[in-house]
């Protein structure tokens, strides 16, 4: 199988550099080069490569800003991004944009090769060294979720879901919060309107869903 390279880089011994490595592999062909954003969008577009190994800085642009716009246009081309600096808002940025991977220039040509062969197949690529970043990222995230899940509620509302999720009922939530059962109701209520459910096994589900005992 071929696998047809779009190489961009804003250094010209770069772009050589890693043709002369690429084409010693002979299902690799690089059909074209490119140092601009411009450039990269132009020939992408024009010579539909498989796979762009793009630079993510280049002189007068961005290689995210062009990995972007050839993803919408061309779906279907892989696009590596490269770059000499772990940068957490860089690497987010080209995950945004639609990379299939993200590499350091660091790589060596052994796993640069097995990852244009990876995003060939449609897997997606991280150096190795940044995949603990995207994990942080990701957890991070996932708690800002499910933080929002709950904004609507007060600190007590949030108490007496605590103990519906746990099956208790309003005289066993008001004896142990000492408020009154009519109080339990009201909040009872409140709290079922503002999560938008029907009833307390749906707020039940809802807390455990979205990790309420993290966010209490």
């Amino acid at each position: 199988m071929t696998i047809r390279l779009l190489l961009v880089d804003d250094h010209e011994v770069v772009r050589l550099g890693m043709k002369a490595l690429l084409e010693r592999h002979q299902e690799f062909i690089v059909i074209g080069e490119a140092s601009s954003e411009e450039e990269a969008i132009k020939q992408a577009l024009e010579l539909e490569p498989d796979i762009v190994l793009m630079d993510i800085r280049l002189s007068g642009g961005s290689g995210i800003e062009a990995c972007q716009q050839i993803k919408e246009q061309r779906p279907d081309i892989k696009v590596l991004m490269l770059t000499s600096f772990a940068e957490d808002e860089l690497l987010f940025s080209a995950i945004r944009a639609g990379a299939t991977g993200y590499l350091l220039k660091q790589v060596n040509s052994n796993d640069l090769v097995r990852a244009i062969e990876a995003a060939s197949r449609g897997e997606s690529m991280l150096d190795p060294s940044l995949t603990q970043r995207v994990f942080v990222e990701v957890r991070r995230s996932i708690k800002k979720e499910e933080a929002v899940a709950f904004t609507d509620l007060t600190g007590q509302e949030k108490q007496v879901l605590s103990l519906i999720a746990r099956g208790k009922t309003n005289r066993e939530i008001a004896a142990d919060l000492f408020l009154s059962e009519g109080t339990v109701r009201n909040y009872v209520s409140s709290i079922l309107s503002k999560l938008n459910v029907s009833n307390r096994a749906e707020a039940a589900a809802y807390a455990i869903q979205h990790h309420l005992e993290d966010h209490l």
